[in-house]
């Protein structure tokens, strides 16, 4: 997933959005030459804010829910998780947390 361009990073969403079951749509809700914010609407009324920077790599996603972060992960200071009990917390991760990950891990948490 690093470095990846603009079109990549979208189509790679998209892509990954068309096999969950937690997925009802998504859109790309602003961006710019070198970013993008892209918003997966989930079956649960909440939805995840996806952010992605082709030039410095910053990535985060941020499942919302009544204008809260309710569960997330982003690379800002290194990869860490915002967990669905505290998404204040930071839990630091060991590796990327690719966007196939934090799908499968919101499908799990609907469950």
């Amino acid at each position: 997933m690093a470095r990846m361009s603009l079109d990549e990073f979208e189509r790679y969403v998209i892509s990954a959005g068309s096999d969950s079951p937690a997925f009802k749509n998504v859109a790309v809700i602003r961006s710019g030459l070198m970013w993008s914010i892209i918003r997966a609407y989930l079956v649960n009324e909440t939805f995840v804010d996806i952010f992605y920077n082709q030039v410095t790599g910053q990535t985060s996603f941020a499942q919302i829910h009544d204008n809260c972060r309710v569960f997330g992960a982003d690379n800002k200071g290194g990869w860490h998780w915002h967990p669905l009990e505290d998404p204040l917390r930071h839990l630091v991760s060991d590796h990327e947390i690719t966007f196939d990950e934090f799908l499968k891990a919101i499908e799990k948490n609907l469950k």
